[in-house]
């Protein structure tokens, strides 16, 4: 640990200051500690504790993974969930003094696994004596005291989240969430915490939650007309000075909110989708900031407030349970009053500890249930399909995802304006191992397909902005010489762009000549057997990831929106396989593009 409980102790004025909601009651005893004061007479009290925060849990409790049916691995062994959480947060407890202690999250709880899916959709928390949510169980023991709303809290609709915000033991905070016709928040804004100290004066803890204005674009068919979400600056600069108001020592903000100042969906919205960095330097009256969204880690990151020059603190957990953050305050009492004299953030990984058995056993049953469900048979394939060679060759697999995103598209947009239009869609090769095989297929199966927790939506391009698109993609390739040898190990991921930024497009054909350099790839791009028109508009099947600007792809995050779903694309494969009952590849597996160098096929 960074920090043991002498040094810990040493530092603060308590041992054991109790942790009670505002006007609550909470007892500690411990004495004062030694250090030299300021001038004459006594030395200053002072006082510490800790922050500890999560963010974009994403349904994890276990350190399982759902779609592979196995314990979660990735490249840098990193482990998820919250009960990997739960054992540092114990540790960090006994370190630094239970009651010396504050957890709160920053949002994306209740949506990204098939745990989290299963008690939104199969068997419902909304239902008539339906079950406690994984998550709020989770939570509950492991004694969060607040968490912000994150957008895919919306996912499921509002009557999903309201039932899991009545099931927790804390507030979901949410200042920028506001009731669409009073602009009243629809959430609770924030938090003030109580921290007893043996000096006469509690430490006042508020926690001001915000959460992404993406939402009304994301969400809109779950919140249009009933939420709207201003920026998180302008709420900010509206709440921190009323908790100073009344009374606040510290005050914290839980933001869903990346930190570097970016949108990544264009104009389409006034608001600033990563707003955390903005808020620390435009708002004064903040000591620190819990950051989430960005599914990115960011320890310890200082930004200095235009109007009082302060240092404000931001840290970021790695997503899924993967770290934990601590925000360390000292405080000290000036002028009859609590003040930071510092603070300083850093994060612990979970996979150095164990699961906390008190959470897998409480869990067992749903987690067993859910194992079952993932392994539930859906319908049969006529053959195997996979992956292995997708990213260089059109397969059978991708083209599954590109036939049903295309058919949902289809069917959401017929017998209005734009039923008329051609529908194309795009894929990407997310994981080299996914398959279907011949024979039985299973839920788990068909979500390999799609690991990631994207929804579909449908955005108006032209000819000649598809052709952009196809170009952009297509920089994917090395550049290789007719005649030169082709090694498929070296042949993708120029530039170190990911499989999952290669887009392939369904419903034209092109080829790719990866002879030629970047921007001049994309030969022979035709719809129905004629060259495209530049002018053409065409109905684009696209996930929210790349229309929201992941990847950054030109021209579809700045494209009109004809439709989005909150459902993701994963479950809506799942649907159609088990609609199907049969998956017969012949029925939709054609050759649209090829790599070629001069004129001649690659493969």
């Amino acid at each position: 640990m960074p920090l043991n409980r002498r040094t810990f102790l040493g530092r603060s004025a308590v041992a054991g200051a109790g942790v009670a909601l505002a006007g609550g009651v909470g007892a500690g005893s411990a004495a004062a500690s030694e250090s030299k004061g300021r001038g004459h007479g006594r030395p200053p009290k002072r006082y510490s504790f800790t922050v500890m925060g999560t963010t974009d849990l994403h349904g994890n409790v276990f350190n399982w993974d759902y779609f592979t049916d196995k314990e979660f691995d990735d490249k840098a062994h990193n482990d998820v969930g919250l009960a990997k959480i739960s054992t540092l947060v114990d540790q960090i407890r006994e370190d630094r003094g239970r009651r010396n202690t504050l957890l709160i999250d920053a949002g994306d709880t209740i949506q990204g696994t098939q745990l989290s899916y299963y008690y939104a959709k199969i068997d419902p928390i909304t239902a008539k004596r339906g079950p406690v949510h994984p998550m709020a169980q989770a939570m509950n023991k492991i004694g969060y005291d607040a968490a912000a709303l994150g957008n895919h809290e919306f996912n499921y609709g509002i009557p999903v989240l309201r039932k899991f915000e009545e099931q927790c033991d804390f507030p979901l905070l949410g200042a920028n969430a506001l009731d669409a016709k009073t602009l009243r928040p629809a959430f609770a804004p924030y938090v003030i915490k109580r921290v007893r100290t043996p000096f006469g004066r509690d430490v006042r803890v508020a926690v001001l939650g915000l959460t992404n204005p993406g939402i009304a674009i994301w969400d809109k068919a779950n919140v249009g007309g009933k939420m709207v979400f201003p920026g998180l600056e302008e709420q900010a600069a509206k709440w921190v000075p009323k908790l100073r108001s009344m009374g606040a020592d510290v005050v914290v903000v839980s933001a869903h909110s990346g930190s570097s100042g970016t949108s990544s969906y264009g104009d389409q919205l006034p608001y600033v989708e990563n707003a955390a960095g903005l808020v620390a330097e435009q708002v004064p009256g903040i000591d620190a900031i819990l950051v989430g969204h960005a599914h990115s880690e960011i320890p310890e990151y200082f930004v200095t407030n235009k109007e009082t020059g302060k240092q404000v603190v931001l840290s970021e957990p790695l997503k899924w349970g993967q770290r934990l953050t601590l925000f360390d305050f000292d405080l000290v009492w000036e002028k009859g009053r609590w003040v930071v004299e510092k603070v300083g953030a850093s994060v612990l990984n979970s996979n150095t500890v164990p699961e906390d058995p008190r959470i897998t056993s409480m869990l067992g049953d749903e987690h067993t249930k859910v194992v079952a469900y993932v392994n539930q048979v859906i319908g049969t394939s006529v053959a195997a399909m996979s992956t292995v060679d997708a990213p260089w060759k059109d397969e059978p697999v991708i083209d599954l995802i590109n036939l049903v995103q295309a058919e949902t598209v289809r069917t959401a947009l017929a017998g209005g304006e734009y039923a008329a239009l051609p529908v194309l869609s795009q894929a990407a090769c997310f994981s080299r191992t996914a398959a279907i095989p011949a024979g039985e297929v299973t839920i788990k199966d068909a979500a390999g397909l799609y690991p990631f927790e994207n929804t579909l939506e449908a955005r108006l391009l032209t000819g000649a902005q598809l052709k952009d698109y196809l170009e952009y993609s297509a920089k994917y390739y090395v550049q290789t010489a007719a005649g030169a040898p082709v090694d498929t190990s070296k042949l993708t991921n120029a530039e170190n762009i990911p499989d999952y930024n290669y887009d392939v497009v369904s419903g034209v054909t092109y080829d790719i000549d990866i002879a030629k350099p970047v921007g001049s790839r994309i030969v022979g791009l035709s719809f129905e057997g004629a060259a495209v028109d530049p002018a053409a508009q065409f109905v684009f099947a696209v996930n929210n990831y790349r229309a929201s600007g992941g990847g950054n792809f030109p021209h579809v995050p700045g494209a009109k929106q004809l439709w989005a779903n909150s459902d993701e694309i994963r479950n809506t494969i799942i649907g159609w396989v088990k609609a199907k009952g049969s998956v017969d590849p012949a029925e939709f597996a054609s050759v649209d593009w090829r790599l070629t160098r001069d004129g001649a096929p690659v493969f």
